[in-house]
């Protein structure tokens, strides 16, 4: 048994594929110490069945769901898709329709956001891909590389202004259909792990300064955030103080490379790096760890002890 993780949730991303029974899912993770449980977009109707009475009887909580929720299995309303910023407008409803559903959900179990992924810029084909292959085979400043991200930051400034729009007017929708409703639920709208993805943490701050008062902030996803500054897109150290008045949950994990998901200073060995973002973490008000199936239960105890005492650190230096 894990040592009690208190106020710290942990994704049901990391055994979902383990298990069939949803029971036995959160009875793993509760086994490593945590008392809440973030429900991930692949937790189906099926695995909720022998989850929700172990809610009711108040077994686990319940910190977050992650739209769309529960599980969808359309592409079109996966986790990469244009979603709220669809140009079809029937297609949009129908993301705006999902949304409400998973805040539903989250009033349902008690949890306090709804992470969403929430559109992109469009391409072709999966253009991160082939630049995560160039970075991989040839690097960063080769000219293989610095052509294709040329070409990719092209279009995607040429045309992010759009989609933001369109993604601030769903957004606006559905916190209306929120507040009609009276549930206490912020929708937390994630930092991406592909470069055509929305939101850089710039592009949240012009969202959030259209919806000044709304329920809505950054679900700020470290590993994400640590994978788009090493291929270009943005600077996670200059760019949080444009957003960290508006953090209102994190992913804890790091990436080693382009790889992602990882326990936080165990798997890079860096002992440093992820440091920078010690004070967003400190004031999330939800802190939950997105870890993969392959870091053991041993890794997860250790991250977080590094985790807190250094923590413990910037705490007592700040006094």
């Amino acid at each position: 048994m894990g040592k009690d993780k208190g106020e710290y949730s942990f994704s049901t991303c990391w055994n979902i594929k383990r298990h069939t029974v949803g029971s036995a899912m959160i009875a793993e993770i509760a086994e490593l110490g945590f008392r809440r449980v973030e429900l991930n977009y692949n937790v189906s109707p099926e695995l909720l069945e022998t989850i929700e009475p172990m809610i009711e009887r108040c077994e686990i909580g319940v910190s977050s769901v992650h739209n769309t929720f529960p599980h969808v299995s359309d592409p079109d309303y996966g986790t990469d898709s244009a979603l709220l910023g669809f140009d079809d407008k029937d297609k949009r409803r129908r993301a705006i329709e999902l949304l409400v559903r998973s805040a539903e959900y989250a009033h349902r179990y008690g949890a306090e956001a709804v992470v969403v992924h929430p559109g992109e810029v469009p391409f072709d084909y999966n253009i991160d891909e082939a630049l995560k292959r160039l970075y991989r085979e040839q690097g960063l400043d080769s000219d293989g590389y610095r052509q294709l991200w040329n070409e990719m930051i092209g279009r995607r400034e040429s045309l992010s202004g759009r989609y933001l729009e369109r993604i601030g007017d769903s957004l606006e929708e559905v916190c209306e259909r929120i507040a009609a409703k009276g549930w206490d639920v912020t929708i937390g709208i994630e930092t991406r792990s592909r470069c055509y993805q929305i939101p850089t943490l710039r592009e949240a701050r012009r969202i959030f300064d259209r919806l000044k008062d709304a329920p809505v902030g950054l679900w700020y996803d470290f590993g994400h955030g640590m994978m788009m500054e090493r291929m270009g897109l943005y600077d996670n150290l200059k760019d949080m103080e444009a957003v960290k008045d508006r953090v209102v949950g994190v992913h804890i994990h790091e990436s080693v490379g382009l790889s992602d998901h990882w326990c936080p200073y165990v798997h890079s060995g860096d002992p440093a790096y992820f440091d920078r973002f010690l004070p967003i973490i400190a004031a999330a008000p939800v802190k939950v760890y997105e870890l993969k199936a392959a870091c053991r239960p041993d890794e997860i105890e250790r991250s977080h002890e590094l985790l807190l005492g250094k923590l413990a650190s910037l705490e007592a230096y700040g006094r």
